[in-house]
């Protein structure tokens, strides 16, 4: 049998200690009964978890431990939790939408320098995006789950409104279901769930 010098002994603790605590770090930020989906995306650099969705065009998500809302920029859906306002047209569908886009995806934020950083509600605006790239943002307007959101400027504001005007002319999602109305201000809103 071989005899090991201390030296040798040393660096064999030391290559086994450096193995056995990355190991142990490794299994500390795995979550428990994470889906596949989940563990694909978690812990990767610029990837938050949602913590919640409360409706089509708002998420919460964890920021190093804080629970963040987000607002996502140039997207309007269908109102569902606003207290001073009924349920509308295809609101549900539409918040039913977004879970099922984002489902248990960890997602990537990107701000737009054209747009504010926090709305007056205090939440963060950004475009949401899941790791294989697709932009939520875009994708509701595209399958006419909300309108493309004009009422401040952000750098794809003509991009969003050529996919509402697609969405609309082939009668996609709530462009079929619903009549949409003007409000107002010269918005499209949804009109009043039946």
């Amino acid at each position: 049998m071989k005899k090991f010098s201390k030296r040798q002994v040393k660096k064999l603790v030391g290559l086994l200690t450096f193995l056995i605590s990355g190991i142990l770090v490794a299994l500390t930020q795995m979550p428990s009964q994470s889906s596949p989906r989940q563990l694909a995306s978690i812990n990767q650099p610029g990837l938050y978890q949602v913590t919640q969705i409360f409706d089509g065009d708002t998420i919460a998500v964890n920021m190093d431990g804080l629970e963040e809302k987000v607002r996502m920029i140039g997207v309007d859906t269908p109102e569902t939790k606003d207290p001073r306002k009924n349920v509308q047209c295809f609101g549900i569908q539409a918040s039913e939408f977004t879970k099922s886009l984002i489902g248990d995806y960890s997602v990537r934020l990107e701000a737009d320098p054209e747009n504010s950083n926090r709305d007056r509600y205090g939440r963060l605006l950004r475009y949401v995006f899941i790791p294989d790239g697709t932009m939520v943002n875009a994708e509701i307007i595209k399958q006419g789950y909300g309108f493309a959101y004009t009422s401040f400027p952000f750098t794809k504001i003509d991009e969003f409104k050529s996919y509402e005007a697609i969405a609309r002319d082939q009668n996609r999602g709530l462009w079929k279901s619903c009549n949409p109305v003007i409000d107002e201000k010269g918005y499209i809103k949804s009109n009043d769930a039946n």
